[in-house]
């Protein structure tokens, strides 16, 4: 199959997961909006479903973009200071172990607003597609780390020392790239991890580190779209 195919088959199944998400959003509810590609069909299916159902939400954005996406939508927005709790956070992956329903998240570069949101949450949903299944995390892609901008030489070495292989992200003008919250991104390659409980707490202890993309006991579900359809995973370990 070409890479071409398989994209427009990643976006089908992308598309496929987002809209079973959209379903089981009610009337009524504070909704956190994701980042990332996935998660743009959601807030396309949850604004086609306002539309034609009248229903009736405020979402919460996990990021400028999606808040872009959901205001040229109509989505009706809200901030922290006028709801304190979220209902139901739908958001994207980039790695989802079964059972824990443990992740990796932050390859878009919104992880911090993202486990904000994700950490007042009632109850998260995963959306993605089978590529992103992984036996352990870290097996397909690195760990984001969000750092401070100031002294980030040093915040790199003491990644180094904890065995990260961390490697600064860079923007398309090959200048670091910038969050949303002016903090830096490391890509931090541990390989699959037999104990990422153990990682994301020395990353928890590192000064210089914002948040990292170890997203650990958050999602309660996930809507996993493939080849056979869209399954819907519950998280049956910790």
């Amino acid at each position: 199959m070409s890479e071409t195919m398989m994209t427009s088959e990643q976006d089908h199944w992308k598309k496929a997961a987002a809209e079973a998400a959209a379903k089981i959003v009610e009337d009524g509810m504070v909704v956190g909006l994701g980042s990332g590609s996935t998660a743009a069909f959601f807030v396309s299916a949850l604004a086609q479903r306002i539309s034609e159902e009248r229903l009736r939400i405020v979402g919460i954005a996990t990021s400028e973009q999606t808040a872009r996406q959901a205001r040229n939508l109509r989505i009706p927005l809200a901030t922290f200071a006028e709801q304190s709790q979220i209902d139901l956070t739908v958001d994207g992956a980039d790695e989802v172990q079964p059972g824990t329903l443990f992740l990796i998240k932050g390859h878009g570069g919104a992880l911090l607003r993202e486990k904000i949101v994700a950490s007042t949450s009632k109850r998260m949903a995963v959306v993605a597609d089978e590529t992103k299944i992984v036996e352990r995390l870290g097996s397909l892609v690195s760990v984001p780390v969000e750092i401070v901008p100031f002294g980030w030489e040093a915040t790199e070495r003491k990644l180094r020392d904890l065995g990260a292989n961390p490697s600064l992200r860079l923007g398309s003008d090959n200048k670091p790239f910038v969050t949303d919250g002016g903090h830096y991104i490391m890509n931090c390659a541990f390989g699959p991890m037999a104990d990422p409980t153990g990682v994301a707490n020395a990353l928890d202890h590192i000064v210089g580190v914002v948040e990292h993309g170890l997203f650990l006991g958050f999602a309660t579900e996930a809507r996993i779209s493939g080849r056979d359809g869209v399954k819907v995973l519950k998280k049956t370990s910790v």
